[in-house]
């Protein structure tokens, strides 16, 4: 019996590794992929898998009707497209995070159902756990991405009818992939560590993935996922400190890391936030209310709770060091390029 699975960001990072996992376990899986600044130079048929029937299509854009045509057939879906908390949109970021996150994955998902498809799994935020998790926090009432996040999970379980929905919660992520260069380069490694000896960071800690175990995720959820319930996804938790330290140490480098008090780490995340409100820039999270109650605690999922729902979806565990390898060695590839 054949298994049809629609992946929709197909070609993104996210999206790639599911879909050759779907492929080795015996999936006909299908894509609709944006074609976005990444791969316009780039030969599709010279690195993603001949055996994925693509088709480009915008789907912020694209009409309901449009997506439950090319869905038609599917008996799955996994919805792998953005964008997540590192992009720094126009203001107001609510705007630009829940045309996307929100309204668009939700019509998406209403195609879907349209199409036939009976069960489908988004890839959703950890900080939506955590906003259940810290309610005293009030995460979704201070970022607008984490607020997104919420309302995304929300709205797919009232709107569906007779397709079952899953929602994975997933945290930091590494890998690699040939034809994208990782985000953690221009957002993080080059902002923050590349070119200084000494690099002033966080005191907290956070949970981290590799992305294969992204991808056993989606395929479990599938098979195994129970419909309406979101699961919060992890490998493993470390602070930030061995972080930082062990990417520089995957490129031969040994930089000194500081962990100054909270408010000077407030201070300056409010100068970047400064930066970008003058170039009418607002980023999801507000990064110096993320440096005073986010990153300066261990803000992890719970090791019996990753336990329990890599039981539950099958997913494996082990091989962040190598995916925290591959991302460093893809984002700095030739000698030199990492100080």
């Amino acid at each position: 019996m054949s298994k049809k699975l629609m992946i929709v960001g197909g070609t993104g990072f996210l999206g790639y590794y599911t879909a050759k996992l779907a492929l080795s376990k015996g999936y006909e899986v299908g894509s609709i992929s944006i074609l976005d600044d990444d791969l316009l130079d780039k030969d599709l048929s010279s690195w993603y898998p001949k055996e994925i029937e693509n088709t480009i299509l915008d789907v912020f854009e694209a009409s309901e009707e449009e997506l439950a045509i090319i869905m038609k057939g599917y008996d799955y879906m996994i919805y792998a497209v953005g964008p997540d908390d590192r992009y720094t949109p126009k203001a107001p970021s609510y705007e630009f995070f829940h045309h996307r996150l929100v309204d668009s994955c939700a019509k998406v998902f209403r195609a879907a159902e349209k199409a036939g498809i009976k069960k489908a799994a988004v890839y959703n935020s950890y900080f939506a756990y955590f906003d259940r998790k810290y309610p005293t926090m009030m995460l979704k009432e201070k970022h607008p991405y984490v607020r997104c996040r919420v309302e995304q999970a929300s709205l797919l379980n009232e709107q569906k009818q007779n397709m079952e929905v899953v929602v994975l919660e997933l945290p930091y992520i590494f890998g690699s992939m040939e034809a994208r260069l990782p985000i953690w380069r221009d957002v993080f490694l080059d902002r923050f560590v590349n070119g200084k000896k000494t690099v002033f960071f966080s005191k907290g800690g956070t949970t981290m993935i590799a992305v294969e175990h992204i991808a056993e995720a989606g395929i479990g959820a599938l098979e195994y996922g129970k419909d309406g319930e979101r699961y919060p996804i992890g490998d493993e938790n470390h602070s930030f400190k061995w972080m930082l330290e062990y990417m520089s140490e995957c490129k031969g480098i040994q930089k000194k890391i500081v962990l100054p008090p909270t408010w000077m780490c407030v201070l300056g995340a409010k100068a970047i936030q400064n930066k970008d409100k003058k170039k009418g820039l607002e980023g999801g999270l507000n990064f110096g209310l993320v440096m005073k109650e986010i990153m300066s605690m261990d803000m992890v999922i719970e090791e019996e709770v990753m336990d329990q729902v890599n039981k539950e979806l099958h997913i494996s565990r082990g091989g962040l060091k190598e995916a925290i390898q591959k991302t460093m060695d893809r984002c700095y590839p030739n000698p030199g390029d990492f100080k």
